[in-house]
């Protein structure tokens, strides 16, 4: 591969970094009381609790719904970055990664 064909790549991965920023995936549960969104990056933007919808007596429910959120975000968001890659990964295995 030439130099050429490695700043191309670079410029994609660059590009395709910049798309993930911007790539927002929105989670809820517990019917609206949690909702997580999440960057095509895997980093969190926001948390909302919904105070209408949640129990304070029954805060065990509350975390549920939170690590239930915040799990399938990071899930769909890895998924989400995977299928922008996969294009991409035939020149990433010329270059040995």
């Amino acid at each position: 591969m030439t130099r050429f064909d490695q700043a191309k790549l670079l410029m994609k991965a660059r590009k395709l970094q910049k798309e993930l920023q911007k790539e927002i995936i929105t989670i809820e549960k517990g019917d609206g009381a949690v909702r997580v969104e999440i960057s095509g990056e895997q980093k969190i933007k926001k948390i909302r609790i919904d105070p209408q919808v949640v129990d304070l007596d029954d805060i065990s429910q509350l975390e549920m719904w939170l690590e239930e959120a915040v799990k399938e975000a990071i899930s769909r968001s890895q998924q989400l970055a995977a299928e922008k890659m996969k294009p991409m990964m035939g020149a990433l295995s010329n270059l040995g990664l």
